[in-house]
């Protein structure tokens, strides 16, 4: 994406505005300790994992994130707002009890993220200002779903903390890359390993003359929301209803290319929909293929094809998609002229080719009947998730393939959204290491 001139001054209409914040930490922050009352993200976290995190330990800051009320009168669900409120009760106490700390002084925080056998992810904490409506400094892809936006704002609104950092992917930018590699020297302040295996280690950076440099060189760039798009509508909202002029949202920004994030596709389960019903719909407008494994093997043939190993996806020849209830799996392709004929034709051509938008307006909604909502659709982030939600709620799994994540940045800039969770970049910041609360 085009980036202002080197020497041009950071600006917060085009270019990203990075402050250090003073951060709230746990003030015990060993690994074992941060490991018991660290998350995944919030939208990643099951009913289930959300139990299994609480029962963890006391002050999980799941207890924050999605925090549990009981039911409101009359047997329905607690409100956005009184889990809010919720969450904000919680927090004061661990204030009071200084479960939670506030740094002294203000700071950035180098952040890495390191798999066994694949390259580290390398970014940066900082406190990104929220850009004028239409500024090309932060440019959304997908979609939101505007209760889950609520949601947000309502806990924002509560608690005035940013409780776990939204992701921006940015242009490369050497000075950047210079300093990240510098800044990375000695003891992490904080470290855990997640039950992925990822290890994330950071380092508290409190130098003045770094802050400048790191700050004014991000200021030469400009982001791409990679994971985060209702927290930063939801924190966009909360700068509107609060009256502020100003408002910012913790994120990690992390390069576009090496060093940065790894693109995987979200998957959709459709409820209620048997295989062949599935199947003969989808081939009035797509030729279907039984490629069902002769040894039983179907998840492991799914989990190749979603990963790109496997021929069967013919990358780059076309959409593909597969749909399995978990015994059978049928290879969706070659979409008909009719079919394609569903996707908006003024949309901008990186928009209409994605297989995911082929999959919402041609398969989803046309063929399958299907709204596009959270009832209707499900997500899921892998094909095992995908796998067990079919089998629970007597459907089918619909597989997508990942989009290259130059595709991703070209639908941004264009000014087009993908549909809502289409994509899922790796790997994740843990939520609870770092908060930012809005004092500053």
């Amino acid at each position: 994406m085009p980036t202002p001139t080197a020497d041009a001054p950071p600006s917060a209409a085009t270019g990203l505005d990075v402050r250090p914040f003073r951060a709230l930490v746990y003030r015990e922050h060993d690994p074992a300790r941060l490991a018991r009352v660290s998350s995944p993200a919030y939208d990643l976290v099951t009913v289930g994992g959300r139990d299994r995190l609480a029962e963890a330990d006391p002050h999980n800051i799941v207890r924050l994130i999605l925090p549990h009320v009981d039911p409101v009168p009359g047997g329905r669900a607690a409100s956005d707002r009184s889990s809010a409120r919720a969450a904000a009760a919680n927090l004061r106490q661990w204030l009071a009890d200084r479960v939670l700390v506030r740094e002294d002084v203000a700071a950035l925080w180098r952040y890495e993220m390191a798999a066994p056998g694949l390259p580290a992810t390398t970014g940066w904490l900082g406190a990104v200002r929220v850009p004028p409506a239409g500024s090309p400094a932060v440019l959304p892809h997908e979609d939101t779903f505007a209760p889950a936006v609520e949601g947000r704002r309502a806990l924002l609104d509560e608690t005035r903390t940013d409780l776990e950092p939204i992701v921006l992917a940015h242009d490369p930018e050497p000075e950047v890359a210079e300093l990240t590699r510098h800044s990375g020297q000695g003891a992490p302040t904080l470290e855990v390993t997640d039950p992925d295996g990822v290890t994330h280690r950071l380092w508290r950076v409190t130098d003045r003359a770094v802050l400048q440099q790191l700050t004014t060189a991000l200021g030469r760039t400009q982001a791409v929301i990679a994971d985060g798009h209702h927290r930063f509508a939801a924190a966009r909202a909360h700068q509107t209803t609060g009256g502020s002029t100003r408002c910012a949202v913790l994120a990690f920004l992390t390069p576009t290319g090496p060093g940065g994030l790894r693109v995987q596709a979200i998957h959709r389960v459709v409820p209620d929909l048997s295989l062949p019903a599935a199947v003969e719909a989808a081939a009035t407008g797509l030729t279907a293929r039984d490629v069902t494994p002769a040894d039983g093997e179907l998840a492991e043939v799914c989990r190749r094809w979603a990963r790109g190993a496997d021929g069967t996806a013919e990358t780059g020849r076309g959409p593909v998609f597969l749909v399995t209830d978990g015994t059978r799996v049928v290879e969706l392709s070659t979409p008909t002229a009719a079919l394609r004929a569903t996707v908006p034709t003024e949309a901008p051509t990186a928009w209409r080719e994605l297989d995911v938008v082929l999959a919402h307006h041609g398969l989803l909604s046309h063929l399958w009947h299907r709204a596009d909502d959270p009832t209707s659709v499900l997500v899921a982030h892998d094909v095992d998730q995908a796998l067990r939600l079919a089998g629970e709620r007597s459907g089918v799994a619909l597989l997508l393939r990942s989009p290259a994540p130059a595709d991703v940045a070209a639908v941004a800039r264009s000014g087009a959204r993908m549909p809502r969770k289409s994509t899922l970049f790796v790997p994740k910041p843990r939520t609870g290491l770092v908060l930012r609360p809005h004092e500053d």
